[in-house]
């Protein structure tokens, strides 16, 4: 899956997919008793409301039509902790809001190709290639989950690991952009086999990575 077709529908996954995960953010905080995204307009599953000029347009295109990788990011849907209903675990359901997002679509996608993709390949109603992009499709969304609930900020993991263990904030928020780069290390690591794991338990073992 080389081709321009194959990378703009990459970018395209990649950009709705976090489209969901920013979306699930404001939706979890407005049921806390936070309008704060809806204000602002962010409560909306539009992605050009949560496109950042540079981490979703410029850095990521750029990155994935010349070495063929992907780093970008969305605008963070904003939230105020103090107007959430449960200021004990507030933080920690908003931030869970996200990847939570992204593992429910890889669930369900990866469901429906466990256990009707054969059958709809031998009815005629889809080709393989479709399977190989719904596969994708679940895939990306595996590795967005895992990524942002590596607990250094300002990652989502991060808002949880404040509030469960609220000693930590004061040091983890000290390292500042150094946590970003520790995450994608980490990520480069061990996300992608963990990634593969998921994929194949929800999968099962008729598409792989």
């Amino acid at each position: 899956m080389e081709s321009l077709f194959s990378k703009l529908f990459l970018y395209i996954i990649i950009i709705l997919s976090a489209t969901f995960h920013e979306f699930a953010h404001g939706l979890m905080a407005y049921r806390l008793g936070d309008t704060t995204a809806k204000d602002q307009g962010r409560l909306t599953l539009n992605p050009l409301k949560h496109l950042d000029p540079l981490g979703t347009v410029i850095i990521p295109l750029f990155l994935l039509f010349t070495g063929g990788i992907f780093i970008g990011w969305a605008r963070p849907v904003p939230y105020n902790p103090s107007n959430l209903s449960d200021q004990r675990y507030g933080s920690l359901k908003v931030g869970l809001a996200g990847p939570s997002a992204n593992l429910i679509i890889a669930f369900v996608l990866g469901l429906i190709l466990r256990f009707f993709s054969f059958y709809l390949l031998m009815a005629g109603f889809i080709n393989p290639l479709f399977l190989e992009f719904v596969s994708l499709i679940v895939y990306i969304n595996i590795v967005l989950a895992l990524f942002n609930l590596i607990p250094f900020p300002p990652l989502d993991g991060s808002k949880i690991l404040f509030d469960l263990f609220p000693a930590t904030r004061k040091w983890l928020e000290s390292i500042g952009f150094i946590g970003i780069f520790l995450a994608l290390s980490l990520s480069f690591y061990f996300i992608s086999p963990i990634a593969r794991l998921i994929f194949r338990l929800i999968v099962g073992g008729s598409q792989a990575f």
